[in-house]
């Protein structure tokens, strides 16, 4: 597969922005529709909030985010009275007041009400965060407030300690206040706290997240990273062909070893320097794809990435050993080959070659320039050990370059031989080779000085040289082959014995050169199979997944052209296509486990649903209940903006969210928020008919679901009566949202006037309106609902009255409170 783009669809992330802002202490909040007036239903509930009260999440949603529920008979009317009017003036506040848990017990809580906007200023949501402050009550002077003191040490029966000092219990807690404000750091530092001096962190707005970067940070996937990626390409091979040929041919061939070379750098030696030098200045500033598939822009994030990954090796390359010719510095030959730590940049390479692996033409040609690049790396260390053996007094007449100049007529000569001081040695021509030996070798070796391929230039003085038997005897090797021919025929016997057994004319007579012939042979056998004999082998083993996937997409693609399917529709198809296969590769689990036993198969399947599984819902079932269920469960996802269910559909599954978070819509409104953990689906599970959906469901970010068809739950349920019957009573206590038409419409029986009493349980999406519902025998039938302090899912009995001369029906609330009407 090509390079991974990441998961680009803007998400709203306002859900998990809370959730993190909020972790810890402050993490007991619910979210509040600000769209259904004076009502205000829950549509989220942190987890530390269904701690704090006692209450499931199944029982708080759709219930008014005032807390009516946690009201008591010492809650405060007055308090009550100004958080409604706080929500209804969509205003910010805050107060402390006594709730009181599911069990009864009493607690004092800090309750802040905070308005949140989306993008175009509305209010659309309530965050209500509590805080218990009991304890905070209990180090408060009663004098302070004799009311509040009173009551508090009534409700828990507080005795004060033997010497209980109120002064000293009032410094106390000036100096618990003011420690709130420090908190520790590593045992060793105090951080100040950002609420004491500082604005307090803005709350975020419910809209879909837009991309924010800077404009300095580049896109790993832009059209400017491409061509730059294809530029540092192009030097990386610059640099692979460069390097070795100066190290073996330009400061080998024809230069003293003990000196290096003085001139300049040349300009593209120096434009690769530049440019290995902005490729680590850019990298610093580029995008990268995470491991959870997700773009980062954070340009911090992409420091540390660099720096633990490729920085080093890319420093090591681009180090500019250039300059020390530049400054005319002078090194020996040793530091040439420091030159070859650039190659380190083809790792760099590897890398990259995976953005191209989706394209056979250029696989096959980078396998080619991959082979030819070895070849040239052979052709320098065949010259190189050549050039050694040349200058070698004991096999300079058998070497390949001896046998090649006897051929094209350029023998190598001595331009100077005399016994020379090692001043003399160090000032001989750059153009030259040094050829150190002793008198008598020279003297013994009569062969030499007749060679019709050697012409010795100073021989008398050689003689004469030698007969003195003092010193060293010191030659500079001049002529051989242009450096052309001898790089040509040695990329010849590289490529000849790479691919085959060369064909003899140029071959290895020295035992150096033969150990090197043997080497290249046997390396040559692989490359010649792999590349050559192979490729098509290769490429199907190595990128199967790839052909896969290309396949796919190339199938889809002619889905779309010959369908003629709009380009909205169109984008949609291949952004999910692509996200599907980000998360699960393209492998089908169910295919891959259908030929293992199915013992196996079972334990593989609670192995990798066993989130869902853990849920108490499924706590008393056995195990082989769970194995069952395991079977049936799939895997899903879903991409922002996208609906996982629309409102009158036929419901085929209960749905688990794994990540991300979703939204319940009904007429525009947001009924309620679901995230990790949440249950969605119907609790009509005992017979076999057709559920239909009352809202719709939304992604608002990336979500990876797991669902159980009820046609599968209801086999499993059959195979153990003795769970089905828990399962049943329990779910509804489970789901987070039921999404069964009709719910909460239970009809009871009611004797009024001789008339039959209905109870309709529904959202008030408008004060003192009239809504239409088909749940009635007579159409035309109305009902005005009136504002109540009971939540419309809370199953209580209401009274109906029936105006005379109307089709109406007026619901009042059963407490009767001033405040509902």
């Amino acid at each position: 597969m090509p390079v991974m783009r990441g998961l680009l669809a803007p998400q709203n992330t306002f859900l998990d922005t809370i959730a993190t802002r909020f972790d810890g202490t402050h993490s007991n909040f619910v979210l509040g529709n600000a769209q259904v007036q004076s009502l205000y239903p829950i549509v989220y509930c942190s987890d530390g909030f269904c701690e704090l009260t006692g209450y499931a999440r199944a029982e708080l949603m759709q219930k008014s985010c005032a807390c009516h529920f946690l009201y008591g008979p010492e809650t405060s009317d007055r308090l009550t009275a100004q958080i409604q009017g706080a929500l209804d003036d969509r205003r910010e506040f805050k107060t402390e007041l006594i709730f009181y848990k599911k069990e009864g017990t009493q607690f004092w809580c800090l309750l802040d009400i905070v308005p949140i906007k989306n993008e175009k200023g509305e209010v659309v949501l309530f965050l209500v965060s509590h805080k218990d402050i009991t304890d905070k009550k209990k180090d408060q002077d009663p004098e302070q407030g004799p009311e509040m003191g009173e009551l508090f040490y009534k409700v828990h029966r507080v005795t004060r300690p033997p010497g209980f000092n109120a002064n000293r219990r009032r410094s106390r807690a000036v100096l618990y206040h003011l420690s709130g404000h420090l908190q520790k750091q590593d045992k060793s530092k105090l951080k100040i706290n950002n609420n004491m001096f500082g604005e307090k962190p803005p709350i975020p707005e419910y809209k879909v997240a837009a991309i924010q970067k800077s404009r300095f940070i580049l896109l790993h996937y832009g059209t400017f990273k491409a061509g730059w990626d294809w530029l540092i390409l192009l030097a990386t091979f610059y640099v692979a062909v460069t390097v070795p040929y100066n190290v073996c041919f330009t400061v080998v061939g024809g230069r003293d070893e003990g000196s290096a070379p003085r001139s300049p750098p040349s300009v593209s030696d120096i434009l690769v320097e530049i440019l290995f030098m902005l490729d680590i200045v850019l990298n610093f500033r580029t995008t990268f794809v995470s491991t959870s598939g997700q773009v980062v822009y954070d340009a911090r994030s992409i420091c540390v990435h660099y720096v633990t990954t490729w920085l080093f090796v890319d420093i090591i390359a681009a180090l500019p050993f250039d300059l020390l010719y530049a400054f005319n510095v002078s090194v020996y030959f040793g530091v040439h080959l420091l030159k070859t730590v650039r190659l380190l940049r083809l790792l760099r390479l590897l890398q990259k070659l995976e953005r191209y692996s989706q394209y056979s033409a250029v696989v096959l040609t980078l396998l080619m320039s991959m082979f030819a690049l070895l070849a040239h790396w052979m052709a320098c260390v065949w010259y190189f050990i050549g050039r050694r053996e040349i200058e070698s007094p004991g096999s300079w007449d058998i070497g390949w370059l001896h046998e090649l100049a006897k051929r094209l007529g350029t023998p190598y000569f001595l331009s100077s031989l005399t016994t020379l001081a090692p001043s003399t040695v160090s000032s001989a021509p750059a153009n030259s080779s040094h050829w150190n030996v002793s008198g008598s070798e020279v003297a013994g070796q009569s062969s030499w000085n007749s060679s019709q391929y050697y012409r010795n230039v100073s021989g008398a003085e050689a003689v004469s040289g030698t007969g003195t038997g003092g010193g060293s005897v010191a030659g500079v090797l001049g002529g051989g082959p242009s450096m052309r021919s001898s790089y040509v025929t040695s990329l010849y016997f590289a490529l000849s014995s790479l691919t085959s057994v060369g064909f003899g004319n140029v071959s290895a007579n020295t035992d150096s050169e033969k150990i090197f012939s043997i080497c290249t042979m046997l390396i040559g056998a692989l490359m010649h199979a792999v590349v050559f004999g192979n490729v098509t082998a290769i490429i199907q083993r190595m990128y199967s997944r790839r052909s896969l996937y290309h396949t796919r997409t190339k199938d889809l693609k002619d889905f779309i052209r010959v369908h003629r399917l709009p380009k909205a529709l169109e984008q949609r198809m291949l952004e999910c296509f692509q996200t599907m296969w980000s998360v699960n590769n393209g492998i089908d689990v169910s295919e891959l486990l259908k030929d293992f036993p199915d013992e196996l198969r079972a334990d593989i399947a609670m192995h990798l649903n066993k989130e869902l599984l853990q849920l108490p819902l499924f706590e008393s079932a056995s195990r082989g209940c769970l194995r069952s269920l395991s079977l049936i469960i799939k895997t899903s996802f879903c991409a922002p903006g996208e609906f996982l269910i629309r409102q009158g559909d036929a419901l085929q599954a209960i749905y688990f969210v794994c990540s991300g978070s979703m939204e319940v819509l009904k007429d525009n409104t947001v009924l309620a928020i679901l995230g990790k953990g949440d249950l969605i689906g119907s609790d009509s599970l005992t017979k076999e008919q057709v559920i239909k959906t009352n809202a719709n469901v939304k992604a608002l970010t990336y979500c990876d679901l797991q669902y159980i068809s009820l046609k599968g739950l209801r086999e499993v349920l059959r195979l153990y009566p003795e769970y089905a019957q828990k399962f049943i009573s329990e779910i509804q206590h489970d789901l987070t949202y039921n999404l069964r038409e009709g719910h909460g419409a239970d009809v009871s029986t009611h004797t009024n006037v001789g008339e039959r009493v209905f109870l309709l349980l529904c959202m008030i999406f408008e004060t003192h309106r009239s809504v239409h519902t088909s749940h009635f025998d007579r159409p035309s039938l109305k009902v005005l609902f009136l504002n109540c302090c009971h939540q419309t899912l809370s199953v209580r009995p209401l009274q109906w009255q029936r105006e005379r001369n109307t089709g109406t029906r007026i619901a009042q609330c059963c407490c009767l409170k001033r405040s509902c009407f």
